[in-house]
């Protein structure tokens, strides 16, 4: 049986139970503010410059609950990646753990800002180029281990894996690495089609 939405108007008519439940929500923003991304909510909050794309972006992505707090550390580190020639396998794995240890990224994403920080060393890892490499879905989320350390270097060791696999299949297809994230992608998108992304 589908329950009706309840409105403000219906406040009067909540058990004592369901009342004191709001209540108690509201009274602690009130004294503690909005406990939902806090750091980026106090910073668009307070924000009184004019809007930037920059701030925009950021707006949307607390919206979706996409934010991604970086330190200036990682961000450090992440931008040594652009003069690499080939990939350096330790501070590869160093920086992946760093960025699979911040909220709000997983292995895809991570994938994603290594490859726009150096395409010719790095590759956007994800659903489709992942399939239409391996012949099978990538169920990172089926990767659970004893600890979050482990569960990590295993999703490092998919991604390195994953790295060698395509490079050797660029030649085969006759396309430039830095290309090769988006051809895969456009395959998968023709011939699996019929497939839905898991």
């Amino acid at each position: 049986m589908k329950k009706k939405i309840r409105t403000i108007d219906e406040l009067s008519a909540l058990s004592v139970l369901e009342k004191s439940e709001y209540e108690k929500e509201v009274s602690k923003y009130k004294t503690e503010g909005f406990d939902y991304q806090k750091e980026l909510t106090e910073k668009l909050d307070t924000t009184n410059s004019k809007f930037s794309k920059d701030i925009l972006n950021e707006i949307v992505l607390w919206k979706i609950n996409r934010y991604a707090p970086f330190n200036s550390t990682l961000i450090n580190e992440i931008n040594t990646i652009r003069s690499w020639k080939v990939l350096n396998k330790e501070k590869t794995r160093e920086i992946l753990t760093s960025l699979l240890k911040t909220k709000g990224v997983q292995l895809p994403m991570a994938s994603t800002i290594l490859r726009f920080r150096n395409p010719n060393v790095f590759q956007i890892i994800d659903q489709r180029a992942y399939r239409v490499i391996e012949g099978k879905p990538l169920k990172l989320s089926q990767i659970k281990e004893t600890s979050r350390e482990t569960t990590i270097n295993k999703q490092i060791d998919v991604y390195l894996k994953y790295l060698n696999k395509i490079r050797e299949k660029c030649k085969k297809l006759d396309v430039d690495f830095c290309d090769l994230d988006r051809v895969l992608y456009i395959i998968d998108r023709n011939i699996n089609k019929s497939i839905p992304i898991n």
